[in-house]
C-alpha cells in the first residue's frame, strides 16, 4: 500500500494491484463522463479508454470538469481535456484516447473490465450495452434529465448496472421502443437537454461506487445493485422500487446464444 493510497487501505490490502491493473472504459466526455474521469483517476485506476469525438464549448463550461475558458477558446477536445485531468493526478495511468464515434472503434472496448456509458442518447446507450453484453462486460450507464412541469422543474436521474446473465437496460425500463422512437422523430434538432454540475456528480459518484463494489468489496453484506434513482428535487438517492423484481430475474433480452460472446470468435479470417 502506497503512501498515495493508504486512506483508502480500507478498501483491501490486495487494492492498489487491483485497481492499476484494472482497465476501464467511459464512453462520453461531459458532464458526468469528465466527473467519472476525475474520481477514476483519484482512486487509482491504471488503464483508461476514453472516448469521445466532441470538443469543448462554452455551453460546457457549467459542467464539465477540468474544462476551461482556454480550452473553449481552442475548441480543445474533451478526451483530450479527460487526459490532462488523469495525468495531473496518476501520471503513471495508461491511457489509450479515441476521438472518433465510438461505433467506429467499438473492438476496443474488448480488453476493458467496465464499461461506462455516460451518452445522452438512448439509442447509443443501447448499442452500447449490446457491445458490453456481447462482449461479456459490467456496464454502467447513467442517465439524467429535466423536466418541466407547468412553470417548475424536477430533476431526476438513475445509474444502472447491466451484466450478463442480469436484466438489462430494458427489463429496467430504462430503454423503450417509444423513447427509440421519440428519439428517432428528433433526430437532428438542435439544442441540447439541461445540465447542470450537481446532478451529474451525485450520478458519478454513485457510478463509481458500483464499480467500487464490483472489484473491491470492503465488507461482507454488499447487496446486488441494479438501479438507483435520484431525485435531485428532494434530494434522495434510493433503490429502484422494481429492485426485488430485477432480482435474480432472466433477461430475454439477451438470452440468445448470439446475444453472448465475441461474434470474431472462431470466425475465419
Amino acid at each position: 500500500m502506497t503512501n498515495r493510497s493508504e486512506r483508502q487501505s480500507f478498501l483491501g490490502e490486495d487494492s492498489d494491484t487491483i485497481l492499476s491493473a484494472l482497465r476501464v472504459a467511459i464512453v462520453g466526455l461531459g458532464g458526468g463522463g469528465s466527473q467519472v474521469v476525475q474520481q477514476l483517476a483519484h482512486i487509482g485506476i491504471g488503464h483508461f479508454l476514453i472516448m469521445d469525438h466532441d470538443r469543448i464549448e462554452e455551453s460546457n463550461l457549467n459542467r464539465l470538469v477540468g474544462g476551461t475558458a482556454a480550452d473553449v477558446r481552442r475548441s480543445e477536445w474533451k478526451a483530450t481535456i479527460a487526459t490532462r485531468v488523469i495525468r495531473r493526478v496518476n501520471p503513471r495511468s495508461k491511457i489509450i484516447v479515441e476521438r472518433t464515434r465510438w461505433q467506429e472503434n467499438a473492438e476496443l472496448l474488448r480488453s476493458c473490465d467496465i464499461i461506462f456509458g455516460c451518452i445522452d442518447s438512448f439509442s447509443g446507450r443501447a448499442e452500447l450495452e449490446t457491445v458490453a453484453r456481447r462482449y461479456l462486460i459490467p456496464y454502467i450507464d447513467i442517465g439524467m434529465d429535466v423536466h418541466e412541469q407547468g412553470t417548475r422543474f424536477s430533476i431526476s436521474g438513475q445509474v444502472a448496472l447491466s451484466m450478463p446473465g442480469y436484466a438489462c437496460l430494458k427489463c429496467m425500463n430504462i430503454i423503450r421502443p417509444e423513447l427509440l422512437a421519440e428519439e428517432a422523430r428528433k433526430y437532428g434538432a438542435s439544442g441540447g437537454k439541461p445540465q447542470v454540475v450537481w446532478p451529474n456528480g451525485v450520478l458519478a459518484s454513485l457510478a463509481v461506487g458500483v464499480m467500487m463494489q464490483l472489484v473491491t468489496p470492503w465488507h461482507d453484506a454488499h447487496k446486488p445493485v441494479y438501479l438507483l434513482e435520484y431525485d435531485g428535487n428532494v434530494p434522495e438517492v434510493r433503490p429502484a422500487s422494481s429492485t426485488g423484481f430485477l432480482t435474480g430475474i432472466d433477461c430475454p433480452h439477451f438470452s440468445r446464444p448470439g446475444d453472448l460472446g465475441d461474434p470474431w470468435y472462431g470466425r475465419s479470417q
